[in-house]
């Protein structure tokens, strides 16, 4: 009895250890987001195949209905191409999305395009079936028609009707009569003008047929099932949709959770029991069911990117690559998100007492030298102050002041005593440029005052300083001289070493040059030169006898004639006339020389 029970007990652990080993045997390890790409090609003609999607092995997508075969079709002569199918339901490709924050996946397929009237069936107008139908059915079926898709009709006169399982039939016309405004035209959808639509059974396995028929007129017509927007604006003629034989329609997809490799979410957060989870969950995951087959919708958390569906799939995206995040911060990553930091404050390290003490002794040496270059500045300027003071006086400034105060009975115009300053000015500081003539006695300067008006400046190099008070008398008594034919003395500076007398300008030079140097612009006439000895002559008479105080010439010559603007003679005076003063009779030395009479 006892070997029975043993032998009993022997069989019953062979037969749980091959439950055991077929158990672990049918449930490998998940892929992850690292063999899974290194093993399975995971693009066909330009197109991603994400998993659960798959080319090549079992392992490399989900089921049969998730197995993606890459079939090599001409596109011309000599090009060759690939181009990505759905086995199960034998349609292209287009494009296939992971869910993302959906309740489902999106597949793109090309569909069918039904059309009538063309040259390949003109034999018969009778009404025509897409063939074959569009089948989503099957045990196990993920996929369905989203809403996104409608029937559309495109022609005139032109009927299609959508059948599906359930026996429901829907459709539209669309018709060319009546006319609409451009504006209508733009903005409307296809509502039977040139084209209708109509909306489809949605969210289950269906299997669709497009039918077309023409309710009146002849032309084309085509009828097919699209998830894109038409209106009476963009949509093309029925021959375009005939010649690409194919419209784009959009299914959704769901992640079939009973082949028992996929059970777990690969660490993902179960939302259907958790409905929270946290910035470190990578993916989130719920459940549900369609069409009596389970499912598991899985995206990737808020902060991180890729497949959800593989094992390590969802990684997180560096959010502080995007500019401006932070603004004036500093951002930090973080998993799922980031944080701003504000950026740490400069602290310039202290400077050493030795740097400072340099710095200041620096500053200290600057300021001196700046003090030292103002005080040597104020130092020259106070002495021209005092030279031009000291000179004012020694060359009898302050009797020329009294003299001029006492003899201005406002009759005439006396002379003005005139700055260094304004002088210089006037002549910009005495430039060579400004050279009118030279002599034994001085240079003479073309000059003009702030007024504008051009003077004559001389410039005398030596000066006796016995015969200072008398050059003030003749200050004096010259510029009472009121005559149109005589050079009107204005003025002199006594603030530099040397005098410098002003006299009003003469603009054609002297009576010498003129005669032995004829320019083309005035000849010297016997006529223009009786009429200069006439306006000497009228000078000389009114010198001699009706000046307040007759003057008597000693040397008269043409190089002391000067013509103005008009050619008209002006004398001017200069060494050794004789006057005749009211106080007293004496013999006045000028420092300038009378004009003469020598041609």
């Amino acid at each position: 009895m006892k070997t029975k029970n043993y032998r009993f007990l022997w069989i019953a652990v062979c037969v749980l250890t091959l439950f055991m080993n077929g158990s672990s045997a049918a449930t490998p390890t998940p892929p992850n987001s690292n063999n899974a790409s290194a093993s399975c090609n995971r693009s066909c003609g330009g197109i991603s195949i994400p998993f659960p999607f798959g080319i090549g092995g079992k392992d490399c997508y989900l089921n049969g209905w998730y197995e993606v075969i890459c079939n090599s079709t001409t596109t011309s002569e000599s090009n060759t191409t690939t181009v990505p199918f759905l086995s199960m339901i034998n349609r292209e490709v287009v494009n296939i999305s992971l869910p993302d924050y959906k309740p489902h996946g999106v597949v793109h397929i090309k569909g069918p395009v039904t059309s009538l009237g063309f040259s390949s069936n003109t034999t018969s107008q009778g009404p025509k079936k897409s063939l074959p139908d569009l089948n989503f059915t099957g045990r196990g079926s993920p996929y369905f028609l989203t809403d996104e898709n409608r029937l559309f009709a495109v022609g005139c006169s032109t009927k299609a009707l959508v059948t599906d399982t359930e026996s429901e039939i829907l459709g539209c016309e669309s018709s060319c009569e009546g006319t609409k405004s451009i504006q209508q035209v733009s903005t409307s959808t296809c509502d039977g003008y040139k084209c209708c639509q109509a909306r489809i059974p949605v969210e289950r396995p269906q299997v669709l047929g497009v039918n077309i028929d023409a309710t009146g007129g002849e032309g084309c017509k085509v009828a097919f099932l699209s998830s894109k927007r038409y209106s009476p604006s963009n949509v093309t003629e029925p021959e375009q949709f005939h010649a690409d034989a194919y419209a784009v329609v959009e299914l959704g997809w769901y992640f079939d959770t009973s082949n028992p490799r996929f059970r777990s979410p690969f660490g993902c957060t179960n939302l259907t029991y958790h409905r929270s989870y946290s910035s470190g969950d990578s993916c989130l995951c719920e459940y549900g069911y369609f069409s009596k087959m389970s499912y598991r919708n899985c995206y990737c958390s808020l902060g991180f990117t890729g497949n959800p569906y593989l094992r390590g799939g969802c990684i997180d995206q560096d959010d502080c690559k995007e500019p401006n995040v932070c603004e004036e911060g500093t951002c930090v990553n973080m998993p799922g998100g980031y944080r701003c930091e504000p950026k740490p404050e400069i602290i310039k390290p202290a400077r050493s007492l030795v740097l400072q003490g340099v710095l200041i002794g620096l500053l200290g040496l600057l300021f001196l030298v700046v003090g030292i270059l103002g005080l040597v500045i104020l130092i020259r300027k106070r002495r021209r102050v005092i030279s031009s003071r000291k000179f004012f006086r020694r060359n009898g400034g302050l009797l020329l002041k009294q003299q001029l105060t006492t003899t201005n009975d406002g009759n005439v115009e006396m002379s003005r005593i005139f700055s260094s300053e304004e002088l210089k000015k006037a002549t910009d500081n005495f430039s060579v440029k400004r050279v009118l003539g030279k002599g034994s006695q001085g240079t003479v300067y073309k000059g003009m005052l702030v007024d504008g008006k051009i003077i004559a400046v001389k410039r005398s190099k030596v000066v006796d300083e016995d015969m200072l008070e008398n050059f003030i008398n003749e200050i004096i008594l010259l510029s009472q001289i009121n005559h149109r034919n005589i050079v009107k003395l204005l003025g002199c500076c006594l603030e530099t070493e040397v005098p410098i007398l002003v006299y009003e300008y003469v603009p054609n030079g002297d009576m010498f040059k003129r005669l032995h140097d004829e320019s083309e612009d005035y000849a010297m006439t016997w006529e223009a030169r009786l009429r200069i000895a006439i306006e000497i002559a009228g000078a000389l008479s009114y010198m001699h006898s009706a000046a307040s105080f007759p003057i008597y010439h000693r040397d008269i010559k043409t190089t002391n004639i000067l013509l103005d603007e008009k050619y008209g003679a002006k004398e001017r005076l200069g060494t050794w006339i004789q006057s005749t003063s009211y106080q007293a009779n004496i013999l006045t030395r000028v420092m300038f020389t009378v004009s003469g009479l020598s041609w």
